[in-house]
């Protein structure tokens, strides 16, 4: 594929004061995406300005600071609803991040759907986020595990997929894509599958909101969920999606202030949603900064950005794999950004420490995904991710580095 025509990564990269740095006397090349990406200016200057401008609680206060904050907060959950295409903006719930909306559909509608007898089906490919919480769920319901195999380039099976799609199952929990490996998953043949069989699905997407445009009508989804600082935005802030008719029968999954509508000591009654799921004081500078990440991300288009970057990942995988002794793990025929691999007999660990110093950051690990680790029997592995501003010239850099640790080892 040829390079994105009109595409200025000189220019983008000026938007990230973060990248204009050193690390050990060299310039720093930041492929470590898929654990955080950085932040551009503008989003720098959101939360800036909330905090000197706007500083408040929201919903509560009839003061002008408090309603400017609930302006500004409220705005951000429509610019969500627009960017995933929700049907109702308060399907839109603000969380944490990917990890807490797992956990909410986990207890608010696994712990009241699940009884012993029935399963919840995830993939191998999973992050520890889309399995620990389905483990401590079946361990109070009674509900037991199942998991879709994949094949050794990481594929899911879908052959077996289907065979466990049985009448124990009674919710499918599968990421849109790997953040391990970067397989990008068939998630609306498999939701399609899945509803053949009235079985609600929960959508991981915190690797796929960054690269791929997501339409949550389109899909039919029931739950999707992502995280702000995977997406250019702050951390500490994420968006579970959820159908309304679906959270409207869901219990709150924390208690506190704003989830509520009366309060005596006898009884409570929830708010409605998307309140009812978003007990105490939010992140609102947070939420304010996703919407300013969504605006820059659309500014340049999702469009361009998947080509940029699968240009760089057919640019590295040609390269690294010149490199002797160095095997990618997870070759999918669909992928995002990611290079995750081995270098001979070379600890992950040791390697990730030696490209720090030249300046090349990268993730090194079993990348919260222990299972997908044992399916291809490694401990870990070094894993290359790539963003909107990264280059060619930085994947060089990378393969030079790579050549330095050989020699080293040699």
């Amino acid at each position: 594929m040829d390079a994105v025509i009109d595409y200025d990564v000189t220019r983008i990269k000026q938007d990230f004061p973060i990248l204009n740095q050193q690390v050990h006397g060299h310039p720093l090349a930041y492929l470590d995406n898929a654990a955080t990406t950085q932040k551009p200016n503008c989003v720098l200057k959101a939360i800036d300005y909330y905090y000197q401008h706007d500083n408040s609680n929201v919903h509560r206060g009839v003061h002008a600071l408090s309603e400017r904050a609930t302006k500004s907060y409220e705005a951000a959950r429509h610019k969500v609803q627009e960017f995933v295409n929700a049907k109702h903006v308060e399907e839109i719930i603000f969380v944490r991040g990917t990890t807490e909306a797992i956990n909410l559909v986990a207890n608010s509608y696994g712990r009241s759907n699940l009884n012993a007898g029935d399963s919840v089906l995830i993939s191998t490919l999973e992050h520890h986020s889309n399995i620990i919480p389905w483990q401590m769920v079946c361990e109070q319901t009674g509900a037991s595990l199942k998991v879709i195999p994949i094949n050794d380039a990481g594929e899911i099976n879908l052959e077996a997929f289907e065979k466990l799609l049985t009448d124990e199952v009674k919710i499918l929990a599968v990421g849109h894509a790997s953040n391990a490996i970067g397989t990008v998953n068939p998630i609306k043949f498999m939701i399609n599958k899945a509803h053949e069989k009235n079985i609600p699905v929960l959508i991981d997407g915190a690797q796929a909101a960054p690269h791929i445009a997501i339409d949550v009508q389109d899909l039919d989804c029931d739950f999707y969920a992502l995280s702000g600082h995977k997406m250019y935005g702050p951390t500490g802030i994420g968006i579970l999606y959820g159908k309304k008719a679906l959270l409207e029968t869901m219990l709150p999954y924390q208690g506190g202030g704003e989830m509520i509508s009366r309060v005596t000591f006898e009884k409570s009654t929830y708010n409605k949603i998307p309140h009812k799921f978003e007990a105490g004081t939010p992140n609102i500078a947070g939420a304010i900064g996703l919407h300013a990440a969504i605006d820059y991300l659309q500014s340049v288009g999702l469009d361009n950005i998947a080509e940029h970057e699968h240009e760089l990942l057919i640019y590295a995988t040609e390269a690294m794999s010149s490199i002797p002794e160095l095997r990618i793990i997870g070759t999918a025929k669909e992928k995002i950004g990611v290079v995750s691999f081995i270098l001979g007999d070379i600890h992950a660990h040791d390697v990730g420490t030696i490209l720090d110093h030249h300046g090349v950051a990268i993730r090194a690990g079993h990348h919260c995904a222990m299972p997908l680790m044992d399916r291809f029997e490694v401990p870990a592995t070094v894993r290359a991710s790539f963003g909107l501003y990264n280059t060619r010239e930085e994947i060089d850099r990378l393969v030079d580095a790579l050549n330095d640790v050989r020699r080293m080892f040699a």
